[in-house]
């Protein structure tokens, strides 16, 4: 096993029980203690974590990985995902992506769309992304076809994105075609929703200046709920998940009027 791939097994194990013993880790990663050992004391040096007699525990109590570190996680479903809600884009539009690993994805395969790669005849741009989001905005920032609107903001380190007053001016001035979200939950019950009451704000404005809401989520995503909701369940009118979704929340979600889209496995 790699060693990013190490490093976020391990966040993995931290954030969702509380710890992470080194001859426990040792035995799910297949490596020895002494590896446990160096990747932990490199974890924090970086402070993503705190080293106890025999283990580690959370940095903080609102614990929430780094974007990089999540970018391993589900990558194949993600992809899939990304590639399923950029069909969905018609050319001409005005599409708002928030941050996140699968709406990076999206951003991906938007620009690869051939019926975007030109732009206009009176060289006018075939799409137009407007995020709050500053890995988006990189890797879009060189597509002259893309015409590029990003927020101001505050950046949030965890996941990139623009946050606070400074990003509202510029969603409420603007009318979105489509808002295509990434989430840390989605729920009939809990809506759509994020970890960071920041990210959920911004969120929240991009969806309802969009004539058209599409939660991009995996399968670990459906029927969770996070601290801060964005939007209610009936503000989203398409949710697209992977082929491991939970076929009872998908359900749930449909009952409730969510067009539920399974994005099928791409072959090469």
């Amino acid at each position: 096993m790699q060693r990013p791939t190490r490093w976020t097994t391990l966040l993995d194990m931290i954030s969702a029980d509380g710890r992470v013993e080194i001859d426990e880790a040792a035995v799910r990663l297949g490596v020895s203690a002494a590896t446990v050992r160096r990747d932990l004391d490199e974890l924090a040096s970086q402070q993503l974590l705190v080293r106890t007699r025999g283990g580690a525990v959370p940095h903080s109590v609102s614990y929430d990985l780094p974007l990089r570190y999540k970018l391993s996680r589900h990558a194949d479903e993600k992809r899939t995902i990304g590639i399923a809600a950029a069909d969905h884009v018609a050319p001409g539009s005005v599409v708002g992506l928030n941050g996140g690993t699968t709406t990076t994805e999206v951003a991906r395969a938007l620009v690869l769309r051939t019926d975007l790669g030109n732009g206009a005849s009176d060289g006018s741009p075939h799409v137009t992304v407007v995020t709050n989001a500053l890995n988006i905005a990189h890797e879009l920032a060189v597509r002259p076809h893309v015409k590029l609107v990003v927020t101001g903001g505050v950046v949030r380190s965890q996941s990139y994105e623009l946050v606070g007053p400074l990003a509202m001016p510029t969603l409420e001035r603007l009318m979105l075609d489509i808002a295509i979200l990434g989430v840390d939950g989605i729920s009939v019950h809990g809506g759509a929703c994020t970890n960071n009451e920041g990210e959920a704000a911004v969120n929240e404005l991009m969806a309802l200046h969009a004539n058209r809401v599409v939660v991009v989520a995996d399968a670990s995503k459906l029927g969770r709920q996070a601290f801060a909701r964005i939007c209610e369940i009936d503000r989203v009118d398409m949710v697209i998940t992977g082929p491991e979704a939970d076929q009872a929340t998908v359900a749930e979600l449909r009952s409730a009027g969510v067009d539920v889209h399974i994005a099928a496995p791409v072959t090469s």
